[in-house]
């Protein structure tokens, strides 16, 4: 099967090649002709030269120009066209001058039929070198594109593949660190037996199900997103009971605007882990507002002065803020800004998100 591709591969080359140099010998016999010569005995002459103009054509096409032009080796680029440029020369006028002799037969004397002097002969072989010289470039520089583009292609979808994959590590860091706390508080509800324990399985479930599917959307409804807010802060309720003070405002926010998914849950997640302040109460204080294709969001929550330090070694840890930031960074590269004030008995975060809304 190899060999058969290979013949056919062969037999093709082998046609157009012949095909090429038969319209190159036409041109030598309607290039030197004189007018009365007889065509025939101009094609004999035209014979002599095109053994030369084979090799001098195929001497650059496939040896001089990819060894050295195309490998930027330009000395000896120079240094192999000058010798082969002297040798076709010289091997040009032998030709010509045993072409007119055996034409003649040997009577210089006579008026033979060829119009052109030696150096327009060379000038005519070397045109169709120069020809076929510039579509060998022109072709490589084609093939040099084509795989430039495929090579920018491949790289650009390895970096989407791993943008891809960094996302969703990011994403899984974020579901551990919830069910630690949720099931914590659901084995605590559990021990006391308390009555609202079904009430929060029933929340979890909700929950899981818009992690474990919306989540694998590259972007759901904001309005979707801001239910699963609601529905967390409903299930810390359970949690904090009365030292929860909190407070969910939204405004202008659009039915078609869509986002990534668990984009603000790490800062609502990160509230309610070092929020308390030195009395145990935790307040917070959240908004969402939306202006056209810009989203402002700002949550402040209480803290207490020692906690401090220990939300900042947490934090580094990777699950919350610094996996948002990562988030943000290949999401909205240069389009956020995000401003995290850590004070003493305060924490406020500001996040600005350019959009495009989906209709």
């Amino acid at each position: 099967m190899q060999l058969l591709r290979f013949l056919k591969y062969f037999g093709k080359k082998m046609l157009i090649h012949g095909i090429l140099w038969i319209a190159v010998l036409l041109f030598f016999s309607v290039f030197f002709g004189v007018e009365g010569a007889s065509f025939s005995s101009v094609l004999q002459f035209s014979l002599y030269l095109l053994p030369i103009t084979i090799f001098t054509t195929y001497a650059f096409v496939y040896y001089i120009i990819p060894k050295f032009l195309l490998n930027q080796k330009y000395v000896k680029f120079i240094f192999y066209s000058i010798c082969a440029v002297i040798f076709s020369c010289v091997y040009i006028i032998i030709s010509t001058f045993y072409g007119l002799v055996f034409l003649s037969k040997m009577d210089l004397a006579g008026k033979f039929p060829i119009s052109k002097s030696v150096f327009f002969i060379i000038i005519a072989v070397y045109i169709v070198v120069l020809i076929a010289c510039a579509f060998t470039l022109l072709k490589n520089y084609y093939v040099t594109l084509s795989d430039n583009k495929e090579l920018k292609n491949s790289i650009l979808q390895g970096e989407l593949q791993i943008k891809e994959q960094q996302l969703k590590y990011l994403k899984m860091q974020i579901h551990p660190h919830f069910l630690f706390n949720t099931l914590n508080t659901l084995y605590a509800f559990a021990l006391h037996k308390n009555e609202k324990t079904p009430e929060m399985i029933l929340q979890l479930s909700n929950l899981l199900d818009y992690i474990i599917y919306q989540t694998q959307k590259p972007h759901v409804f904001l309005a979707d997103e801001i239910k699963h807010l609601q529905d967390f802060i409903e299930m810390e309720k359970n949690r904090f009971q009365d030292k929860l003070y909190i407070n969910f405002t939204t405004k202008g926010i659009s039915e078609y605007t869509q986002i990534p998914p668990m984009l603000f849950l790490p800062f609502l997640e990160n509230s309610f882990k070092h929020g308390k302040d030195e009395s145990g109460n935790l307040k917070i204080d959240m908004k969402l507002i939306q202006d056209k294709t810009d989203l402002f969001f700002e949550i402040i929550n209480s803290k207490s002065p020692k906690e401090m330090q220990e939300a900042s070694i947490e934090n580094d840890k990777g699950i919350g803020l610094e996996n948002v930031k990562q988030r943000l960074d290949l999401l909205f590269k240069n389009k956020h800004s995000l401003k995290i004030d850590d004070k003493a008995h305060e924490f406020k975060v500001n996040l600005k998100l350019q959009l495009t809304e989906k209709k």
